[in-house]
């Protein structure tokens, strides 16, 4: 299957898709695509939930936008790895936004004669769900990372650096000191 850029999806306005009702006849959602984020909490929970961390460092989003779940994967993943193999169960990771959104593609042919007719037009022109996305506003976190000590700051921002560009939005990173 071939996906597209993530630029045809991420300026989208702001339209929810995410009705799937009980009853199969009222669903405008007929199916849901599979959730692609494995875990959205990472490292030590229990020493995160007796607040023994104190540093925190938060990729920050800088504008509204939509993000597909690949993208939050992919950064996911890079983050996690990095940060086990440094602090091994040592440290707190979050994603905090959750894809809700269903998106939808209209599938067109590309090759060959341009006789074969692969549309129906309008008669069902609601698309077939591909993906999932999260819509995510100006201001909001979109990853957090709790740690101890201090001197590993450079370190932690450095890697969020690096990952952030897995992401399809203008984002900050930001250090905050619990006391």
């Amino acid at each position: 299957m071939v996906v597209r850029t993530a630029r045809a999806y991420t300026k989208m306005p702001r339209t929810n898709s995410t009705r799937k009702s009980k009853t199969k006849h009222l669903n405008y959602v007929k199916t849901v695509p599979v959730q692609n984020i494995v875990k959205f909490f990472m490292g030590d929970m229990s020493k995160f939930e007796r607040g023994e961390f104190k540093n925190f460092i938060k990729i920050i989003c800088c504008e509204n936008v939509q993000i597909r779940d690949m993208a939050l994967e992919a950064t996911r993943q890079m983050i996690h790895n990095r940060m086990t193999k440094k602090f091994g169960e040592n440290y707190y990771f979050a994603c905090k936004c959750f894809p809700h959104q269903i998106l939808r593609e209209n599938k067109t042919f590309s090759g060959g004669s341009k006789g074969e007719r692969v549309q129906s037009g309008m008669a069902h022109s609601f698309g077939t769900t591909m993906f999932r996305s999260a819509y995510v506003k100006s201001g909001e976190p979109i990853f957090v990372v709790g740690f101890d000590n201090i001197k590993d700051v450079p370190f932690i921002r450095n890697l969020c650096k690096s990952a952030s560009p897995k992401l399809p939005c203008r984002k900050k990173i930001v250090f905050e000191q619990v006391k």
